[in-house]
């Protein structure tokens, strides 16, 4: 289809998130009408920035995992990525640091992090060569499978998947799959830990996935110098360089759609505005509920999305510091019992009795983060979804206390609470009410293998014909890498270049 042809047809992109700008931006390039539509004033739904005084924050993504993936998605849209944004490799990727005090420092030279497992726990460097070497191909294997759709259960038969199939260790575990290669549970945890990427257990994430650990250690960590936001905003800029259109702080109340067929959509103040296609990038299920009346979606009616199962949720805390700490980027603190901890969080305890955090301080490699001499902290906690009934927004300041404790009792910040002139505590209530996420579920729907590939929900939603979805809801799944491949995938499928 040349550009003469496609400048006729018009989309419109529900949410300003990383999807559908990844989208948006490729179809611009490619010469389609492209208006995207964002209920907020700032561009990036869960990739947006959170300005708390003169401090800047992620709201969700903290790093970038898979830079080629984000290089591609640029270069698509005929632009180079470097001359948008500027990636920082970290090093050591993160700090882990455990209950009895040992911490791991994972290193981006595999000899160096051979050393330091060496010298930490004697004996699993041995495992640690072993599973890098046997997860070369796993990761070619499978990862090649994410980047194409599956609108068809045919699709099953795509010699990559058949390829892919003996890699995925289906029946499998995270857990299990540690296992046969090192000793330890402070390894495995070391390992596993990433299935919270996805919002699961390393004990219930499917073995296919442990090739989130080896993307970190084979490919590296990134910060984007100003914060990772700056991808959406990047995108953005890209898609209105090509003439396509971003109206913020425009709420879309409807997709229109007559005889299965979308055909634009009503906004909150009662325009309509007309569209040959409409893709929607909102969180999945929150979308399905309250922008497609039930009758048009047979196939994810309300019993349906109740039905499916969700990622967990985050507690979080937003830490305007007027110090600088000299510790690592990332870290993670685990509890005593990082299984215990884990079981509470799926099994509806709320907040695990003994919580294992993430902290992010960014702002000794960034300084645009905060002002001079402090220091922007964001603290992660997994917890449960809103499936638990939880009295967040009544306990929500003891579990801020808590945490702060705990990060002055197990890092080197000691006097934390004396240094904090901002702060912003946000709750899985919070998710759902200010993010429009379903059930407070931050990483979308559960990536368990029967909510996988086909029997995902499709980037070409199959009850409306012209109705597209992008997103960690959809194929290939939720984080940053992906989440850009679905908009990639979706953009394909609508101009006619599909894989």
């Amino acid at each position: 289809m040349n550009n003469k042809e496609t400048t006729k047809k018009k989309i419109i992109i529900i949410g300003a998130g990383p999807g559908g700008l990844s989208a948006g931006m490729i179809l611009a390039k490619k010469g389609y009408d492209v208006l995207v539509l964002e209920k907020d004033s700032v561009l990036g739904g869960r990739n947006a920035p959170l300005r708390i005084g003169e401090y800047t924050f992620e709201v969700g993504p903290t790093f970038v995992m898979l830079p080629q993936v984000f290089k591609e998605i640029f270069s698509l849209a005929g632009k180079n990525m470097e001359d948008y944004l500027d990636f920082r490799r970290i090093d050591p990727l993160y700090r882990l640091r455990y209950n009895d005090e040992k911490q791991l420092f994972v290193y981006n030279d595999k000899n160096k992090f051979k050393e330091e497992i060496s010298s930490v726990f004697p004996g699993e460097e041995n495992g640690y060569s072993r599973w890098y070497e046997e997860h070369i191909n796993k990761f070619e294997r499978i990862y090649g499978c994410l980047k194409v759709p599956y609108n068809k259960p045919y699709h099953y038969f795509r010699g990559k998947l058949l390829k892919a199939v003996p890699s995925m260790q289906i029946g499998r575990t995270i857990s299990n799959v540690l296992e046969d290669y090192f000793k330890t549970e402070e390894m495995r945890m070391a390992m596993g830990f990433q299935a919270k990427y996805l919002g699961m257990s390393p004990w219930q994430c499917p073995g296919a996935f442990s090739i989130l650990s080896y993307t970190e250690h084979a490919f590296g960590v990134f910060h984007p110098m100003g914060g990772v936001h700056k991808i959406s905003e990047a995108m953005a800029k890209i898609l209105e360089e090509y003439g396509g259109k971003i109206e913020m702080n425009t709420t879309v109340k409807k997709v229109l759609a007559e005889n299965g067929k979308a055909h634009g959509v009503l906004l909150s103040d009662g325009r309509i505005i007309e569209a040959d296609t409409v893709i929607m990038n909102a969180d999945f299920a929150y979308g399905m509920k309250n922008l497609v009346p039930e009758k048009e979606r047979p196939s994810y009616s309300d019993k349906k999305l109740s039905s499916l199962k969700y990622s967990c949720s985050t507690f979080m805390l937003y830490l305007g510091v007027d110090k600088k700490y000299d510790i690592p980027h990332h870290n993670i603190i685990f509890g005593k019992d990082y299984k215990k901890n884990v079981e509470q969080i799926f099994g509806g305890k709320g907040i695990p009795d003994d919580p294992a955090f993430y902290l992010h301080n960014p702002s000794l490699l960034d300084p645009s983060l905060a002002p001079a001499g402090k220091s922007a902290v964001y603290v992660l906690v997994p917890v449960s979804n809103l499936e638990t009934s939880f009295p967040w927004e009544s306990k929500k300041k003891e579990i801020r206390d808590m945490l702060i404790r705990m990060i002055e009792e197990k890092t080197e910040m000691k006097d934390l609470s004396s240094h904090i002139e901002e702060e912003m505590i946000f709750t899985p209530e919070d998710w759902r009410d200010k993010v429009n996420v379903y059930n407070g579920a931050a990483f979308n729907l559960s990536h368990k293998l029967s909510q996988m590939l086909f029997l995902r929900p499709h980037n070409r939603f199959e009850d409306i014909k012209g109705l597209y979805l992008v997103g960690g809801g959809t194929h290939p799944g939720s984080g940053l890498p992906t989440i850009l491949e679905s908009g990639r995938i979706t953009a394909e499928m609508i101009s006619g270049t599909e894989k």
